[in-house]
């Protein structure tokens, strides 16, 4: 099978949907499957032997801190070259818009995927005002897909209700491989402790933005003065957070991969994730195939993932009492002992490779449906 992959973001990115890509990438590739990848120009020209072609990129007024590519007739050669079978568009924005246009011309199967909730983010730029165009510029970028996926059965309610169509849902996974409490190391707690080894270490990772809603952690740091706060990524709100906690016990690593990565998860006491806008939250499966116990803001796509006492910890973000409550959670060995080896436990069943051959399913029922019409 050809697979034409576009995406808004790819390597050298770090975000949920370049791991999810890349993983998946790999999995077709090895499955004997011919890809070609469109992404934003920065510097990638091959992944694993794939071909990359970049687009030109460039920052976009109300968003600074990322390069985007804009739509280009560079897509319709690619794929009048290539003949792809399918083409994968990764959450269109704007080189997707091109893919999803140029695709229906050349009359190609297109599956889109909708993994960044673009609407919801409206309110923490202060742009609320435009959710309604927002909402009817992706719906009509959708609709003319063949098959839409995502990635939580609570957004796929919502995109129903948004009168998205033919929408599917889209398997979490994990790399079981990279990440396992095995990656605990001493060291590493004494360094970001200052060799203080009564100290607990409450780890984020993600992008820094202001969605991820980062300042809320700081209410836990003031209650309780013997917590460590591991901060790892990087995005245009780390100044503005690393004022916010000066005067608090606050290490700030930037991004970091791999065997770095597994460390950090596996060697902190507990995972936050105060966001609320997000349609999966990959960083969640990470820290549990870890072995570390997740403290997550209530929502649709946490509540799919965390049953509250037995395998994380929730918490309501607009409740001062409910926040309070996670330092007596936090403290009580036996508690999260459980929910770390449940965790664990839950995580190991989630490899990229089903999520991977569930995507295929979904590329190979389109196809079939092609031939069937042609017939």
């Amino acid at each position: 099978m050809k697979i034409l992959v576009i995406t808004e973001t790819f390597l050298p990115s770090t975000d949920g949907i370049v791991t999810r890509l890349t993983h998946s990438i790999r999995w077709l590739k090895d499955a004997g499957h011919e890809i070609i990848i469109v992404a934003p120009k920065l510097g990638v020209e091959t992944f694993e032997g794939i071909k990359v072609v970049g687009i030109p990129a460039k920052k976009i007024p109300w968003y600074r801190s990322k390069k985007f590519a804009m739509p280009s007739r560079k897509i319709k050669k690619v794929m009048e070259d290539f003949g792809p079978d399918i083409v994968h568009v990764v959450n269109p924005v704007f080189i997707g818009a091109a893919g999803i246009f140029y695709a229906k011309k050349l009359k190609i199967k297109v599956v889109a995927s909708y993994h960044t909730h673009v609407p919801k983010y409206a309110d923490y730029y202060r742009i609320g005002m435009t959710k309604p165009i927002l909402w009817w510029y992706f719906r009509l970028l959708h609709n003319q897909a063949d098959l839409n996926l995502c990635t939580s059965q609570s957004v796929l309610k919502e995109l129903n209700e948004q009168r998205f169509k033919n929408v599917h849902y889209w398997k979490r996974g994990v790399n079981t491989h990279q990440f396992g409490r095995h990656h605990r190391d001493i060291k590493w707690r004494q360094l970001v402790t200052n060799h203080s080894p009564t100290k607990k270490i409450l780890l984020y990772v993600g992008r820094l933005a202001a969605e991820k809603e980062i300042h809320k952690i700081k209410r836990l740091l003031e209650k309780q003065d013997n917590i460590v706060l591991v901060i790892v990524g990087d995005g245009p709100e780390r100044n503005d957070l690393e004022k916010l906690f000066q005067h608090e016990s606050v290490v700030f690593t930037g991004f970091l991969h791999g065997e770095e990565l597994a460390i950090a998860y596996a060697s902190s006491d507990a995972f936050i994730f105060p966001s609320t806008t997000e349609t999966l939250g990959l960083v969640i499966l990470e820290a549990m195939a870890s072995g570390t116990p997740v403290i997550a803001a209530k929502s649709g796509p946490t509540q799919e993932q965390i049953v509250d006492g037995v395998n994380g910890i929730l918490f309501n973000p607009s409740d001062e009492s409910s926040m309070d409550a996670l330092l007596e959670k936090m403290y009580n060995e036996e508690l999260m002992n459980r929910i770390s080896m449940n965790a664990e436990s839950e995580a190991k069943e989630n490899g990229w490779s089903d999520q991977a051959a569930q995507l295929l399913g979904y590329y190979e029922q389109l196809i079939l449906q092609k031939r069937k019409m042609s017939t």
